[in-house]
């Protein structure tokens, strides 16, 4: 099958219906990446293109209230961004989350499409995401021309106090970390499963020590060190 056919067999797909092919959340995303338009591939990187920032960390660490912020700051510069949420496109992809390795690949292989499909149109991305391996991240890093990597910094205690008052969830599950210290969770970040913070990421801000407001200003720098917009 030739990659006009692709384009041509996708709701077929997303029917499930197509004899050739068995619905998954991996294949949608490989048969979506032959639908956008050939305009869009041909706006040239150096001109045109977005940049994106993923803003990772524990869960409880921060991510979610400075990324808002991060993209109202943004704002008041009249510089336009769109958040990509890790919480918000389970409940698209795995309304019925179990978090496992497979799972995890298939979202942030998602979130990675998603992002370069919008920088390589001139939108500009902030990625609300934990994504505990590094090799979700460093996906992102090649594929992305203009990316910045924002780590949150903060210990696994106090992100658990946080995490358990904390009152806006912006789309996340309730007490993660709760679950995961009564056994009920095996794959929380932190505890269940290694959390691998970044070896060089190109923004470190430290949320028990700085407010989210310091925190979004240190990568609203970052960004305007870089890409001037």
């Amino acid at each position: 099958m030739g990659e006009r056919d692709k384009s041509g067999v996708f709701l077929q797909i997303w029917k499930g219906t197509h004899k050739d092919y068995k619905f998954s959340p991996l294949k949608l995303i490989y048969v979506l990446s032959f639908t956008c338009p050939e305009r869009c591939r041909d706006i040239p990187p150096e001109k045109s293109s977005g940049w994106c920032v993923w803003i990772t960390g524990l869960p409880g660490s921060g991510k979610s209230t400075i990324s808002h912020l991060l993209q109202r700051r943004l704002k008041d510069k009249n510089i336009d961004a769109q958040i990509v949420s890790s919480d918000m496109l389970r409940k698209v992809i795995t309304p019925n989350p179990r978090y496992t390795d497979e799972e995890r690949e298939i979202v942030y292989g998602a979130i990675v499409f998603i992002a370069k499909l919008l920088t390589e149109n001139g939108v500009n991305v902030i990625i609300d995401a934990t994504a505990n391996r590094r090799r979700y991240r460093d996906r992102a890093r090649r594929e992305i021309s203009k990316f910045i990597e924002a780590y949150v910094k903060c210990p696994l205690n106090i992100c658990i106090q946080r995490e358990s008052k904390r009152k806006r969830l912006y789309h996340a599950p309730k007490g993660v970390y709760e679950k995961a210290l009564t056994g009920k969770s095996g794959t929380v970040p932190g505890i269940g499963v290694p959390y691998e913070e970044p070896e060089n990421p190109e923004v470190t801000v430290d949320s028990e020590r700085l407010n989210p407001e310091e925190c979004a200003e240190r990568i609203l720098e970052a960004i305007l060190s870089r890409y001037g917009r």
